[in-house]
């Protein structure tokens, strides 16, 4: 039953990514209309979906194989590598501001970079050594942006999509870049989600079991990196989506990743595209105001708002469940 109102979220979701905002009249669309609905609005959307089902999975791999349940995408340096990668790329003229496919190719890179200098500081740690780790390395890899965003700001005009999260203006070109590799990242961490979920019950759990617990949590980590980095490279960072999406999908169906994982990936899809619905319900409204034709809500500015509420409420949720 829940899988079933979990579907139907997600398409009512859809649903209302493509009927709000301008440019579109239903339920008849002449020419011009039909060239936007295909050419704009449902690369929008897939790039919405996508998005959201990369950093679902990517923060249940992650508060599952470090035991932390405020683990997230933030922790692996993939959202500041990858936004350093597009930034450093248009810097040194490799990355053309026209070009969907070498930007996502540079926030792929860096994304990718920035997980491994996670690893590659933290690969003999526990579990809570790695996420120290990581929040380490992605305050040194953001200090880096803000220094480089503060040296030339006019050069990088579009760097607000990159850290603040959006799906604004993502075209097909974007989505035939990322779709591989997020699609290629999601079928093998569910082929992996038994033995992830054995490491997740303890390191001597897993052991007892044959499950060689430092490999299998270097494959988790290198799913979660991977899930992530094609997220942030489609989206931007969409802060949050990868910390409460995973809460959301274990109480769908409990704690075990092969049914966890699915619907991790589908309650994300279904957060980020809900998101830039309002999103776009909240930029038509201010651009019925004095700001008209000037001011665009990103999909971002909502998970952030959204998913700082819900981050109150997982702490204060883990602090009982610690005291008692």
């Amino acid at each position: 039953m829940r899988w079933r109102w979990a579907v139907v979220a997600l398409l009512v979701a859809a649903a209302a990514e493509l009927a709000v905002g301008r440019g579109v009249d239903w339920p008849h669309l002449d020419p011009l209309e039909q060239r936007i609905l295909i050419e704009l609005r449902l690369p929008r959307l897939t790039t919405a979906l996508l998005a959201g089902a990369g950093l679902g999975a990517a923060g249940l791999l992650l508060q599952a194989v470090l035991r932390n349940p405020l683990a997230a995408p933030e922790l692996t340096g993939v959202n500041p590598g990858a936004v350093l990668g597009v930034l450093a790329g248009m810097q040194l003229g490799l990355v053309p501001a026209d070009s969907a496919a070498g930007a996502l190719l540079a926030a792929l890179t860096g994304g990718a970079c920035g997980g491994a200098l996670m690893w590659l500081l933290a690969r003999h740690g526990s579990p809570v050594e790695v996420a120290a780790y990581g929040l380490l390395g992605s305050a040194a890899l953001a200090g880096v942006t803000t220094l480089l965003l503060a040296y030339q700001p006019s050069r990088f005009g579009n760097a607000l999509r990159w850290l603040v999260g959006s799906v604004d203006g993502r075209v097909w070109a974007h989505v035939q870049t990322a779709w591989p590799w997020l699609a290629t990242a999601l079928v093998l961490a569910w082929l992996c989600s038994a033995a992830l979920g054995v490491l997740a019950a303890g390191d001597g759990h897993a052991a007892a079991l044959g499950v060689p617990p430092r490999p299998t949590r270097a494959v988790a980590l290198a799913l979660a990196v991977a899930l992530a980095a094609g997220a942030v490279a489609l989206a931007g960072t969409l802060a949050f989506v990868g910390l409460v999406v995973p809460h959301v999908a274990r109480a769908m169906c409990g704690s075990d990743l092969r049914r966890a994982l699915p619907a991790a990936a589908l309650v994300g899809a279904t957060a980020v595209a809900g998101a830039d619905a309002l999103a776009q319900v909240l930029t038509v409204l201010v651009q019925s105001g004095p700001a008209a034709q000037r001011l665009g809500v990103p999909a971002g500015a909502v998970t952030a708002l959204v998913g700082a509420v819900a981050l109150v409420v997982v702490a204060r949720r883990s602090s009982h469940v610690e005291v008692s």
